[in-house]
């Protein structure tokens, strides 16, 4: 979770590093979670543009009328690629952490790389692969 006076808080003397969008950020954007779109809103006001690793959106965009809300928010983000460098970056780090979820992986490989706070509800496994490298990122909900 996000640390007293980390962006997450959004005080008015913090300095954003960024931030990284999981899956969890976009199911509760999806959603309509106030929060989120709170959230959102002050970021873009900030001129903090969130990253969404493209495995993220694969994972959650279905393409349905019903994501009408998912798009929105999208069309405010950075979609990172996942090019060949960043695709065996995120090899080695789920290798190295032993898991098999690659979205994951992708998400917190980027994180470590930009030194951004994520956005997410699965903090455990996020921690987890973290650790395997010896690293830590911040990780708040959504």
């Amino acid at each position: 979770m996000g640390r007293p006076g980390h962006p997450a808080r959004f005080g008015p003397s913090v300095r954003l590093t960024g931030i990284t969008y999981d899956s969890g950020a976009l199911i509760a954007a999806g959603r309509g979670e106030r929060r989120m779109w709170a959230r959102h809103r002050a970021l873009l006001l900030r001129r903090v543009v969130p990253v969404v690793p493209a495995p993220v959106v694969a994972q959650c965009w279905r393409g349905t009328p019903r994501q009408a809300q998912l798009a929105r928010l999208l069309a405010g983000c950075e979609v990172e690629a996942l090019d060949d460098a960043r695709a065996r970056a995120t090899g080695v780090l789920a290798g190295r952490a032993r898991t098999s979820d690659i979205v994951d992986a992708c998400v917190v490989e980027g994180a470590l790389r930009r030194d951004h706070l994520v956005i997410s509800s699965d903090v455990g496994d996020l921690n987890a692969i973290a650790a395997a490298v010896n690293r830590r990122i911040d990780i708040d909900h959504p």
